[in-house]
């Protein structure tokens, strides 16, 4: 039976203070903040002493204008560069998106997107349209560039961490400290000298931005917020809430940051939880008929066989080009460390890896690893070069986590074996190279020294729904027991399996409740919902077409294998994007019009199978069909699936070639 896929991920979910008070003036399209006392006074509550007006009023008196390809509103203020220093008077563009009430307003809706540094303004809208419809229509739903990101200042040094990412982090006998250590402090250094702007670096911390928010709020005359963080946004939200409380009417934390822990003691638990989840992705491949078929050896040999392999050397592979060529590349140990940990953040992206590894394990053929790698990095297939990205930023990663957490040691050298020595038991076997992902701290220009760490968050008087995933990688999911446990009011929805964040990702269960919690402040009535680590597995195509009895299969087979093709599964369905096809030809991918269109060019999926021809997906009606030629222009085939009914035609038999 034909299922269909869920709708495609757009974007790879990544992981990873007391504020000082501020008051703010709105003048134009200019806002400017003072101080107000000590680090726990609070700001003047201009929302409550002016009156309230229209928001698109105010958003047009600030100069509003469309964002980017979105529905959203962008308004751009000027914020201190530093909220904590009276004496210094510059300042930075922050922006934010704005989507207006489409009915009665109820309140404010604020999401903090993950990272740090992430575009929360790029996945406005599909973010938005993912929401149960009675949110945009009753509370102004608001997105934001983080201070550094995208068009908040645009920092970023995709060179330097795609070089950084795929450098081999262990040995035969364990951590490469050596290897670690120089690579650490050389994209400390690179990265400082491609973002272009290194005089941001000490304005960066979560405190800003939450101070930031603050300002916004005031600027946009908001009584108060309902702010929904995920993965680092719960950070900032929990950042906020802790200088800002009476200005949340709600809360909800989605895959939740414990703040409480030190960087060596996080980083302990994420690449334990790391370990937990590949292990988990392994078993679920051991018990499932078709991933075992097709990883040949056990899931659990096959990934240390491979890992031995990487460990001795890269492997070579030759990869198919969007030209229809193929070049010769390589698969290093730090490649698998990038795939293995990036494809552990969903259900799909775990199936994804399992398929990749099958094709490895069964058939020695490497391109889906390779794939999935050029997709994590952001680097082009075509050239291995690294592709524009405006949506994520690692020179703000590292701005942001060094400047949050401080590591022990007085010379960088002391702090890098700080690292070292606290993760001497870790096991590189499983992802535990994670545990120093934090590194580059130690080279970091101006990375905080002594910094304390916040104490617990109570939040009285907000009321507080925090969302942990059992099968979490990134923000392990006894943080979130613990952050829900110390909160005055605070309710614990526990997911089992599931994706790293989860509301909104098309769950029901918890979508309904916290939906509930949002439009009418209802406690959840659900402590917990069902999920798997691997949803379903879809098996990689056969190596030949003599494995088919029929052409409704065969064609089935080739959507399943071109959905979660990683180019297409990642595509954001406006570019049109050549991909090579495994065995040789090309599929281009074009949008447009509520469909997806294909373009064959002797597109080779396997052996005696070569395509020529169009095909198209609509999504809105669930109908895929394909007109193309079958290995020569004597074989026709027009097919169509439309849900779970089939048609074909054709004049030449399947048989023809299978017999």
């Amino acid at each position: 039976m034909h299922t269909m896929p869920p709708m495609r991920q757009w974007s790879l979910a990544g992981t990873l203070l007391l504020v000082w008070a501020c008051t703010a003036s709105a003048v134009g399209d200019e806002t400017t903040a003072t101080l107000e006392g000590p680090p726990t006074a609070r700001p003047t509550a201009t929302a409550t002493t002016t009156p309230r007006l229209r928001t698109d009023q105010i958003l047009e008196d600030l100069d509003g204008e469309l964002c980017p390809n979105s529905v959203f509103t962008c308004v751009t203020l000027q914020m201190p560069l530093d909220h904590f220093d009276r004496s210094n008077q510059g300042s930075i563009p922050v922006t934010y998106a704005v989507l207006p009430a489409t009915g009665k307003r109820l309140g404010v809706f604020v999401t903090a997107t993950g990272g740090p540094g992430s575009s929360g303004i790029s996945v406005a809208d599909s973010y938005t349209e993912a929401l149960d419809p009675s949110i945009p229509e009753s509370y102004d739903i608001v997105f934001f560039d983080q201070r550094g990101v995208a068009l908040s200042g645009g920092l970023s040094c995709p060179a330097a961490a795609a070089a950084y990412y795929r450098v081999d982090g262990t040995g035969a006998l364990g951590i490469d400290q050596e290897a670690l250590t120089t690579a650490s402090a050389m994209f400390a250094q690179d990265c400082v000298g491609e973002m272009g702007d290194p005089e941001m670096l000490p304005y960066l911390g979560t405190n800003q931005a939450a101070a930031d928010l603050e300002i916004f709020r005031q600027t946009l005359r908001y009584q108060d917020i309902v702010i929904y963080g995920e993965s680092y946004g719960t950070q900032l939200s929990q950042t906020y809430a802790a200088a800002y409380g009476e200005r949340v009417s709600r809360m909800i934390l989605d895959g939740t940051v414990d703040l409480t822990l030190e960087g060596l003691a996080f980083f302990e638990q994420q690449a334990a939880a790391f370990g937990r989840t590949l292990q988990s992705t392994l078993d679920f491949c051991g018990g499932d008929e078709f991933c075992s078929a097709d990883i040949v050896v056990t899931p659990d040999q096959a990934y240390d066989q491979l890992l031995s392999l990487v460990v001795e050397g890269p492997l070579t592979a030759r990869f198919p080009l969007p030209s229809g060529r193929f070049a010769e590349r390589t698969f290093g140990q730090g490649d698998l460390d990038v795939v293995a940990s990036g494809q552990m953040y969903s259900e799909d992206d775990r199936m994804m890896f399992l398929r990749a590894l099958g094709a490895y394990s069964g058939r020695g053929d490497l391109v889906p690893m390779l794939r999935l790698l050029y997709l994590n990095l952001g680097l082009d297939p075509a050239t291995e070069t690294v592709l524009e990205d405006t949506t994520y930023s690692d020179a703000v990663y590292y701005g942001v986590e060094c400047l949050d957490y401080s590591y022990p040691g007085a010379t960088p050298e002391e702090t890098a074996q700080a690292f070292f020595d606290a993760g001497a038991n870790v096991d590189p076997s499983r992802l535990g190279v994670i545990f120093f992902g934090d590194l580059p701290c130690a080279f970091w220009p101006g990375a905080s020294k002594d910094r304390p760490r916040p104490e617990p968050l109570t939040a009285p008087g907000v009321p507080t729904v925090v969302i942990g995933s059992t099968a979490d990688p990134a923000t392990p999911y006894q943080q979130s027991v613990d952050v829900g446990g110390r909160l005055d009011d605070g309710y614990v929805i526990s997911q089992q399996g599931g994706p790293h964040v989860v509301f909104g990702r098309g769950n029901e269960c918890p979508d309904e409740a916290v939906t509930r919690f949002i439009i009418e402040g209802t406690p959840p009535d659900i402590d917990g919902c069902e999920g798997e680590v691997v949803g379903y597995y879809i098996r990689l195509l056969p190596v030949s077409i003599t494995e088919f009895d029929s052409a409704e299969t065969m064609f089935d087979s080739i959507e399943f294998d071109l959905f979660y093709l990683p180019e297409y599964y990642w595509w954001d369905t406006v570019t049109e994007t050549p991909v090579g096809c495994n065995h040789g030809g090309v599929v281009t991918f074009v949008g447009g019009d509520g469909k997806d269109t294909y373009h064959f060019d002797g597109c080779v999926f396997m052996e005696g199978v070569t395509l020529t021809g169009e095909g198209s997906y609509h999504w809105d009606e669930d109908v895929f069909n394909l007109e193309v030629q079958v290995n020569s222009p004597d074989c026709r085939y027009s097919y169509e699936r439309a849900g779970e009914e089939y048609a074909v035609e054709d004049n030449c038999p399947i048989d023809a070639f299978t017999s």
